[in-house]
This record gives C-alpha cells, sequence and structure tokens, in this order.
C-alpha cells in the first residue's frame, strides 16, 4: 500500500517483528509510507500503536485521526532525509528560547514569568550542562556558545523518530528547553504546556478567550501530548 488510501480496504492488522525492527500488515500487506518507504518501526509499542490506529478507522480513512502513523512517516519520509538540518533548526531555539525572554512590564507578569521558567532554566543548567540567561524585553541577544553546542550534540544524538517528536515539542511550544524537560518528564505534559503558554494565559486572564481561540489552543495542546507520546515509544 503506497500512501493514504480513500477508504477502508483491509479487514485485519498485524504487527510483525523484522531483524531491522518491526512494522504493519494489512491483510499481509506491509505498510509503506507515503514515499513508499518500508515502515520499519523501532518499538513494539509503537507498532501496535499504529496497527490500532489502522483499526479504529471506517469508511473514508482520515489521517488526522492517526497521528503515530503520521508522526513514524515523518521520521521515515522527512527526518531521516534530513537530519543534520533538522537537528541543526532545533537547536537554533536554545538562542530564541521561549523561556529566555522576559517582559519589561507589568511586575505581576514579570514575576510569574520567573516563577515558571527560572527552575527550568535551572534544571537544564544542571541537568543538560547548558546555562540559558534570560533577559528583558524582545532584542536577540545570543546565549553562551558552550551551552548552545553542549545541547547541539543531544539534540544530534537522537535518532530519526525521537527527532520527529522531538520536533513538534519544540515547534509547538516554541522552547527547546522545555522539549527536554518533556523527554526527561520532570513535569506532566500538560504542566509542560502551561509553562509554554504563561504569556497567552496572562493575556486571556485580561482580556478574555473566544471560542475559536479556545478550539485552536486545544487542538495545538492535543498535537502536543501526541508528540511526546511518540516520543516515548521511541
Amino acid at each position: 500500500m503506497n500512501g493514504w488510501v480513500a477508504k477502508r480496504f483491509w479487514k485485519t492488522s498485524e504487527v510483525i517483528e523484522k531483524s531491522e525492527g518491526f512494522t504493519v500488515c494489512l491483510d499481509g500487506r506491509v505498510l509503506k509510507t507515503p514515499a513508499k518507504s518500508h515502515l520499519i518501526l523501532p518499538s513494539r509499542e509503537m507498532a501496535h500503536a499504529i496497527a490500532a490506529e489502522w483499526d479504529r478507522q471506517e469508511g473514508d480513512i482520515d489521517p488526522n485521526t492517526m497521528p503515530v502513523t503520521k508522526s513514524a512517516n515523518a521520521a521515515i519520509d522527512k527526518v531521516a532525509t534530513q537530519h543534520f538540518e533538522i537537528a541543526e533548526m532545533l537547536t537554533e531555539y536554545g538562542n530564541t528560547d521561549l523561556l529566555c525572554y522576559r517582559a519589561v512590564a507589568p511586575e505581576e507578569l514579570i514575576a510569574r514569568q520567573a516563577e515558571s521558567w527560572d527552575p527550568i532554566l535551572d534544571w537544564a543548567a544542571e541537568n543538560l550542562g547548558a546555562r540559558l540567561l534570560s533577559v528583558s524585553g524582545v532584542m536577540y541577544e545570543e546565549q553562551d556558545k558552550t551551552a548552545i553546542s553542549r545541547l547541539r550534540a543531544q539534540v544530534h544524538a537522537m535518532d530519526n523518530y525521537a527527532l520527529a517528536a522531538f520536533y513538534d515539542l519544540v515547534s509547538l511550544s516554541g522552547s527547546l528547553v522545555l522539549a527536554f524537560a518533556a523527554r526527561a518528564e520532570i513535569r506532566t505534559i500538560s504542566e509542560l504546556w502551561e509553562l509554554s503558554r504563561v504569556d497567552e494565559s496572562w493575556q486571556e486572564e485580561q482580556w478574555g478567550v473566544d471560542d475559536e481561540a479556545s478550539k485552536q489552543i486545544a487542538l495545538k495542546f492535543q498535537a502536543f501530548e501526541n508528540a511526546n507520546r511518540f516520543l516515548k515509544m521511541t
């Protein structure tokens, strides 16, 4: 099967162990990615999660209900061919990390940012070997090169599947440090998501939030949760 199909045509899905990993078969046919690569997976848990996603499809196939499949496809078709470039791009978030750029006013928001973000930066300094410094305002300020170099090495060391998940965690939160915190499970994924939204939550308290914005926030949080779940399967 090549890529997504319009409608369900198979009766059963099966997880198969191979010498290079695990795969999923639909009526005996091995799943392939949109780029027609064999869907070879690093863990049995991931393979069973993908099989379950295909089993749940009824009628038309909806890729939006198949986050594990989508992430595995991305790891094989995209990350595997651009691992270095993606790792470099994610490392650059360290120089513009959300947690490092603080408000200049009001005092209540400044205090909330410090209370929320300083402990995570302290954790990164102790456990990742990278002390990132916070600045007031939005003007770019380059971080210590040694700290960024240490973060870079850890990002590049991830395999294709972990990096695919890590990409989503970083891009959705705007923070390289929060993505590492999710990987280390130092807080719940819900708590880390709320840490990424300190500024937005403050604005919502002042001005409220409309229904459409609330729906978009919920969708982004679901994607953040999905990325974290996929990362744990790698």
